[in-house]
């Protein structure tokens, strides 16, 4: 059974999914705004817009109707794998041309959401256990990067001083976790972000010049950057990481359907994949990015044990407010990477625990479950950690084999077919021809 909150409640926990996902959110208008050479007053308007839109896609998700919205507790943020191919088009061609392929496809996403959310029958437990295991380990990576400061290359990267204030936090974590009851226990992540800001403010980490330079109000304007272009090769790379898109928040919905013990069906699918479609459109219009379903939410739902999607309705709330007051969205940016990384190693964990919790269910007697799961596993983690493994292959089909999450779904979906489905009845039905006649 779910547990109720009141509003206060609600709005601290809303925070928490909010925090939780910001770095990640922020992260793509910073690094594509940086490769396109944005001035300062454009980047101030693509973050905090893309703020706002995050708030706009979140609550799409959320108000299920007839047509669209899945309706769990979930986080729509920017598509961090969007990111190269949108820096591509935008210095290839024009900003418009890279909103334009961004607008086409979420109209494809929309018009193919019946036909794709057909696949659920390809996903048994053995197939989503492996995808959701390889989601939560594909992240630890980004938490353990960001414990020693976020940039690897950097000569600060493993400073004594991020190490100390990441596991100050993860150990402030786990002693709410622990020995804390009820509603504490439920925000120990937010409170570990607190604390964790504050010792390395003590420390001399944290600068309020984002703050300051920030502006106090603006409004989201349709086409701000210009009018959209549209360029087939530009459409078609934005289609084929929409697809991406899909597959990975399909394991994300089955995740959120295991946490919450509700079945997830085609139609629940369809209109998961349509309110995506939804928010990618707005992202084209309003100048800022492809929407997807975020991952960490989900380890965040696990260990504040409350499930409701009111925090959700908070989170998004709090988004679009953000996103309206620049120097309000400024004061989250001042939370250092290494106090972020320490919550994202505790979120991020519980994740890849999701995913071996719903691999239990699965027969492990027969050899072949393990190979589905030993072989998803280890490609999805290869891919993670040397993308470049497939440099040499034409660039479309890099765009999906660079993402260890799709390789592993790839993967555990055809070993599945091959070993129990269509394949092993032909298999079985020919052995049973052979001893018949024997």
């Amino acid at each position: 059974m779910q547990k109720e909150v009141n509003h206060k409640k609600a709005a601290l926990l809303g925070l928490q999914h909010l925090l939780a996902m910001y770095s990640g959110a922020i992260a793509v208008p910073l690094l594509i705004g940086t490769a396109l050479k944005f001035n300062s007053t454009q980047m101030t308007y693509l973050v905090s817009i893309d703020i706002f839109m995050c708030g706009v896609a979140t609550l799409v998700q959320l108000l299920r109707n007839r047509y669209f919205g899945i309706g769990l507790p979930v986080v729509l943020g920017c598509a961090i794998q969007a990111v190269a191919p949108l820096q591509m088009i935008g210095k290839k061609f024009t900003i418009g041309t890279m909103y334009g392929s961004i607008i086409v496809a979420g109209i494809f996403v929309f018009l193919i959401s019946g036909y794709f959310s057909k696949i659920k029958k390809l996903f048994p437990p053995v197939v989503t256990g492996t995808l959701i295991t390889v989601i939560g380990l594909s992240l630890i990576p980004v938490a353990v990067q960001n414990m020693g400061g976020g940039d690897s290359t950097a000569k600060s990267f493993g400073d004594p001083k991020n190490l100390i204030v990441a596991f100050i936090t993860v150990a402030i974590i786990l002693v709410f976790q622990v020995w804390s009851k009820g509603f504490l226990k439920s925000i120990s992540v937010l409170i570990g972000l607190i604390c964790g800001t504050l010792i390395a403010a003590m420390m001399g980490m944290v600068s309020l010049t984002p703050v300051s330079q920030a502006a106090w109000f603006h409004l989201p304007q349709p086409f701000y950057f210009g009018a959209p272009r549209f360029e087939w090769s530009s459409s078609l790379t934005m289609i084929i990481i929409a697809l991406v898109s899909m597959v990975e928040s399909t394991g994300v919905f089955f995740a959120l359907g295991d946490l919450l013990k509700k079945d997830i069906k085609e139609q629940d699918l369809k209109k998961g994949y349509r309110a995506e479609a939804l928010a990618q459109i707005l992202g084209g219009i309003f100048n800022t990015f492809p929407y997807t379903t975020f991952s960490q939410n989900v380890g965040l739902l696990q260990l504040s044990g409350i499930k409701t999607k009111r925090p959700i309705y908070w989170a998004a709330g709090l988004l679009m407010f953000m996103g309206l007051l620049p120097k309000i969205g400024a004061l989250v940016t001042i939370i250092p990477s290494a106090v972020l990384g320490g919550a994202m190693l505790v979120m991020f964990t519980m994740i890849a625990v999701q995913g071996m919790k719903m691999l239990k269910g699965v027969d492990f007697e027969d050899n072949r479950n393990i190979l589905i799961v030993a072989i998803s596993i280890g490609l999805g983690l290869g891919v993670t950690v040397y993308p470049q493994i497939f440099s040499a292959l034409p660039e479309t089909v890099q765009l999906f084999l660079s993402n260890g999450i799709v390789v592993a779904s790839l993967s555990a979906t055809l070993l599945n077919l091959i070993f129990n489905g269509k394949f092993s009845h032909i298999k079985a039905h020919n052995k049973k021809i052979l001893d018949t006649s024997i």
